[in-house]
């Protein structure tokens, strides 16, 4: 174990050994990055049952809800003050054809969703009940055009559709379905992993074909439209390369995917039985995002010097096995303290690359993958909160939010892969009512660990704060322990002549508000 300093950007190198206390030095008068709020993004796609059985039950479920949507779910996500939503993929986006889910329920034709388990899907929940619900949540739409088998007039009438108010033929179609006003929609995905199940793809063809589509999607009566290619698997360097010279500045924003995943072929491994040394692997995977949003943003940046085009994280998360027991190809796993932590650790990663990561959105919001939420795939009505959930709810207050540069000196060490990780990871950011927000991570399974944090250019009066850990890093929430891994009241810092002195639990992650 040795020491380690990481700085603004967070670089590594090795101190002397004599170094004796953790510290962090925050410089409450020097930030000028706003973290965006659509880092917090989430993102539902048509798999297993993240929509259905997860956000829609419909009006006739004896689980209660909100004009179809389940009232515990929707609940949970309103707390968490989601800023933007995308729908309907993912692999399942770029087989979806948006007039089969328009009009009447029952006159709506099924289809089979060959990417997730074969299961055949009745349409009940369509581009009404998406943009609807994400007008309910008070969030931004981000919707997800089929390029792979659908059509340059097929996504151009779909925009159309959503945002016109004219006398369009679109707009009188959607008239007629019970929607007389246009909905503002933002975001707009040209296709979706155009290199793989979105149509396995050259960059060099799919740039071609992006130039097209983004002709023809065009702005309606006030509503403009944020462009998002289709961008790069985690270390597809070339894709980004091919991108920024082929289509530049006609996209707003290019996607990244990226998730913390042992590999595509065999197991995966469990999401609650696993050992340290997999606990730690896990950690320096997910980190190594860092890593590999640098090397894109060098490529755009030597195109794009003002940093104009947006890099969206789009997808990411772990990626374990399916939960014993359950569909195959509907990706239900479960979550816990481990899980908590990549999304700590991915969310301080973002904050530090706001200059162009604007927006991130973790795979997936309800029942699928590093989910939010859990139901009760028995119909009973159960929910339950995951691990992940807290994280964000507990980092509500980075949205929009000032990022705060900062000096950290912490111990490191090595862990399987030769990944090199902090033992305490941490974010800071001056929030609007001028109130400082920290994250403190502590990956350590074993050991406490205290950290002395000076507040430079900053008066602290008070501090509170919460604490997510457990007993083990394995345990999770289920629907017999649905709190098993909740927030409590931190009491664990000091604040004495504007220093605060933190005592770290082994395993913890805890959020601290300066006032």
């Amino acid at each position: 174990m040795k020491k380690i300093l990481y700085s603004i950007a967070i670089s590594l190198f090795a101190l002397p050994s004599m170094a004796q206390e953790m510290t962090m030095t925050i410089h409450a008068d020097q930030g000028n990055q706003k973290i965006h709020k659509e880092v917090y993004g989430q993102f539902a796609e048509h798999l297993g049952s993240c929509i259905y059985g997860g956000l829609w039950v419909g009006e006739n479920s004896q689980i209660p809800n909100i004009n179809g949507y389940r009232k515990d779910v929707f609940e949970a996500l309103k707390n968490l003050q989601i800023p933007v939503l995308r729908w309907p993929g993912g692999c399942f986006a770029d087989e979806y054809h948006w007039m089969d889910g328009i009009g009447p329920r029952e006159k709506r034709p099924k289809m089979q969703n060959n990417n997730w388990g074969g299961t055949i899907e009745d349409n009940s929940f369509g581009t009404h009940e998406f943009l609807n619900l994400c007008e309910m949540l008070g969030c931004e739409p981000y919707i997800s055009g089929n390029v792979g088998s659908g059509t340059v007039e097929e996504l151009a009438k779909w925009v159309e559709y959503m945002t016109s108010d004219g006398d369009t033929p679109m707009a009188k179609l959607r008239r007629q379905n019970g929607r007389d006003k246009a909905w503002k929609v933002k975001f707009l995905g040209v296709g979706n992993e155009s290199w793989g199940c979105g149509g396995d793809m050259r960059p060099e063809y799919y740039a071609d074909l992006y130039r097209r589509y983004a002709v023809y999607c065009r702005n309606y009566d006030g509503n403009n439209l944020y462009k998002i290619a289709s961008g790069a698997s985690d270390y597809d360097y070339n894709w980004t390369k091919v991108l920024m010279n082929n289509v530049g500045h006609r996209m707003h924003g290019l996607s990244l995917h990226y998730y913390t995943v042992t590999g595509w072929t065999g197991s995966k491994g469990s999401a609650t039985n696993f050992d340290k040394d997999q606990y730690y692997w896990t950690i320096g995977k997910c980190l190594e995002i860092e890593d590999v949003i640098k090397k894109h943003k060098k490529i755009m940046d030597d195109k794009d010097p003002k940093k104009r085009i947006g890099l969206l994280v789009d997808e990411w998360g772990t990626w374990w096995d399916e939960e014993p027991g359950t569909i195959r190809g509907h990706l239900y796993q479960q979550n816990a303290l481990r899980d908590a932590f990549v999304a700590a650790l991915s969310l301080n990663v973002f904050h530090r690359h706001t200059d162009r990561v604007r927006m991130a959105n973790i795979a997936q919001i309800v029942n699928v993958l590093q989910s939010m939420i859990l139901t009760d795939q028995k119909g009973t009505g159960h929910m339950v909160l995951t691990p992940t959930y807290h994280v964000f709810d507990m980092y509500k207050g980075f949205q929009e939010a000032t990022y705060l540069p900062m000096d950290v000196t912490v111990d490191s060490m090595k862990v399987r892969d030769n990944r090199i990780v902090p033992l305490v990871n941490t974010s800071a950011a001056k929030q609007t009512d001028g109130s400082i927000i920290i994250s403190l991570s502590n990956i350590d399974v074993d050991k406490a660990h205290e950290m002395t944090i000076n507040l430079n250019g900053y008066k602290a009066k008070e501090v509170t704060g919460r604490i997510l850990t457990s007993k083990e890093v394995t345990d999770y929430n289920d629907f017999e322990n649905p709190n098993k891994v909740s927030p409590v009241e931190f009491k664990g810092a000091k604040l004495k002549n504007n220093v605060l002195t933190v005592k770290l639990p082994a395993k913890s992650i805890v959020v601290l508000n300066v006032k």
